[in-house]
């Protein structure tokens, strides 16, 4: 099995979300020690984020690009192929002003391609990334589990992976962290039960 390890928050070693999926990842590493794990940090200053220099070196014929756009393109089409070969994905997912991170999103902008991860037939939109299993990190300083306010983060993620073809979405939630020290323990052992059963 691949899986796919994928952070995104900003606050490197004081991250809930960097360890929460790290600890996912080591619960699933004890379940099956053959899996061969990929780590992306999505928020390295290094890391790739969609503009409109990587949007045209995706759309110039390979022939036709320039030194620069081949580099950008041939890590953009590093990030796909990344993302399709993945059997499980384990994805950090901050909550950030009601939504994802923009290094999150720019990820998902990458790798939703028509054509590629989805396609627009006769009936409508088919997902083509089928069989992959996600696990959704989700922190919060609030609570918004389930909530109108959480719509664009949880739900958002559900959605988009969901159009891509994945279904076996499952969400490891701590929320709250910012109400005080009762609350982030609390959160915190709710989410470790469930990184348990993962």
């Amino acid at each position: 099995m691949k899986l796919l390890h994928l952070d995104s928050s900003i606050l490197g070693a004081h991250s809930t979300s960097r360890l929460l999926t790290a600890e996912v990842v080591e619960a699933i590493k004890l379940a099956e020690p053959s899996v061969s794990v990929s780590y992306r940090d999505l928020a390295a200053a290094d890391a790739l984020q969609v503009d409109a220099t990587v949007l045209g070196a995706r759309g110039t014929p390979a022939e036709q690009r320039t030194a620069e756009q081949q580099a950008l393109a041939a890590r953009a089409d590093a990030v796909m192929a990344e993302f399709l070969a993945a059997d499980t994905i384990v994805l950090g997912a901050p909550m950030y002003n009601f939504t994802v991170p923009t290094q999150l999103k720019s990820w998902i902008d990458l790798v939703a391609v028509a054509g590629v991860t989805f396609r627009y037939g006769a009936n409508g939109v088919e997902g083509l990334a089928k069989g992959k299993r996600v696990v959704i990190v989700a922190t919060a300083g609030g609570v918004h589990a389930n909530q109108p306010s959480g719509q664009a983060h949880v739900g958002y993620l559900k959605q988009v992976l969901g159009f891509l073809g994945i279904t076996d979405i499952r969400v490891i939630t701590a929320e709250g962290l910012a109400l005080g020290p009762d609350a982030r323990d609390a959160a915190l052992v709710s989410a470790r039960k469930d990184i348990a059963t993962v």
